[in-house]
């Protein structure tokens, strides 16, 4: 059997002693090594976010400068998500658009400016026959003589020449040049009355939300003189010239837009501002000349005037503009829906024609223009 002496295993300890503490002071290194690799990581990692919240603040500051000194970015974005929606409501239109021929005259221009083209529809023949001029809606922004095509060849097989012109939209182009050139669609229309088998004396403007709104200013414009030289404007038409009207869901006065909220209300406001060149449209003057519930006179034509009960425009627009030209003793024929009908009818609902509501509104707005081109 081995054994040591007490000197050789004294040594033996002290080696072991020592090697335990060459082991731990190793791993006191490494554990501190990777400490402070651990805090470097995190400071780069807090540098990087720092980097990238200041970079998103940055953007965000420029975003928002941006945003309150111009209505381009917004005005573009609500011109896009409209333009996708005219062209459901086109495809949603046309299988009711009967197989008839009809007589077309396209893209006219009349006014040699940016998009003063406008096109017509008739039966085949050389015969005049009442107008219905429609100006197409678009929150003053967006939209084209194309949206209205399908329904203006509806009415136009029921025996009206039928016409859809183009503006200049907003921002490119800003108020008062729309209203202007659609006096100059008139003037031109009857300029080549007989060409286009248009009577002249049996002209009815019509309009679709922005397209109502510049609907009614033409005939503001038209039967009241003082208007017209408000907004310096030789009216094309006489007023016996225009026997009608066709309002759909349209703005009639600007000072009730400020009741609107939500999502509703910021895309008008960036719709008006671009329009107007003005954040303060309200107060200045092309709100006010754009209101034409208070230019309206005795002399408004007859008129047929329509919103839906989910629509906001309807309580706030149709319904009171309605009532104003009563009381002047405008003749009138509204449709209008009970707040609680079912389904809540939405803006433009007239061109929804799978539903019962918009065909109840297209035979009324046909008994319309019999009445008044009759």
């Amino acid at each position: 059997m081995g054994y040591m002496t007490g000197a050789a295993a004294g040594v033996v300890e002290r080696d072991e002693a020592g090697n335990r503490g060459d082991a731990d002071a190793d791993g006191e290194a490494k554990a501190k090594a990777e400490h402070e690799a651990r805090r470097a990581r995190r400071a780069r990692r807090l540098r990087r976010l720092g980097w990238t919240l200041g970079a998103i603040l940055a953007v965000a500051v420029v975003v928002g400068i941006v945003l309150r000194s111009t209505p381009w970015p917004s005005a573009l974005l609500i011109r896009d998500v409209f333009e996708r929606g005219a062209t459901e409501t086109i495809a949603e239109m046309q299988p009711y658009v009967p197989d008839v021929e009809l007589e077309e005259h396209r893209d006219l221009d009349y006014g040699g400016g940016d998009r003063t083209t406008l096109d017509v529809f008739h039966l085949p023949g050389d015969e005049p026959r009442p107008a219905v001029v429609w100006i197409h809606g678009g929150a003053w922004i967006s939209g084209a003589k194309a949206d209205v095509e399908p329904y203006l060849r509806i009415l136009a097989a029921e025996g009206y020449t039928t016409v859809a012109i183009d503006y200049s939209i907003a921002p490119e182009q800003i108020y008062p040049t729309a209203v202007r050139q659609a006096n100059d669609a008139l003037a031109y229309l009857e300029e080549h009355a007989d060409e286009l088998g248009i009577d002249a004396q049996r002209i009815v403007v019509a309009g679709d939300s922005a397209g109502a709104q510049l609907a009614s200013q033409v005939a503001a414009l038209t039967t009241n003189p003082e208007y017209a030289d408000l907004l310096d404007v030789s009216p094309a038409l006489d007023a016996d010239q225009l026997v009608g009207a066709v309002l759909n869901c349209g703005v009639y006065d600007l000072r009730a837009m400020a009741e609107l909220n939500g999502i509703a209300a910021w895309g008008f406001k960036i719709a008006l501002w671009s329009y107007t060149g003005s954040q303060d449209w309200s107060s200045a003057a092309p709100g006010a000349m754009m209101t034409t519930i208070d230019f309206a006179t005795s002399d408004f034509p007859p008129t047929f005037i329509s919103g839906g009960n989910g629509d906001g425009l309807t309580w706030l627009q149709s319904i009171p503009m309605s009532q104003r030209l009563q009381e002047h003793g405008v003749e009138v024929s509204s449709l209008f829906w009970p707040a609680d009908h079912e389904p809540a009818l939405p803006h433009e609902y007239q061109f929804h024609l799978d539903s019962d509501e918009a065909q109840v509104a297209l035979e009324q707005t046909l008994d319309f223009l019999d009445d008044v081109t009759g």
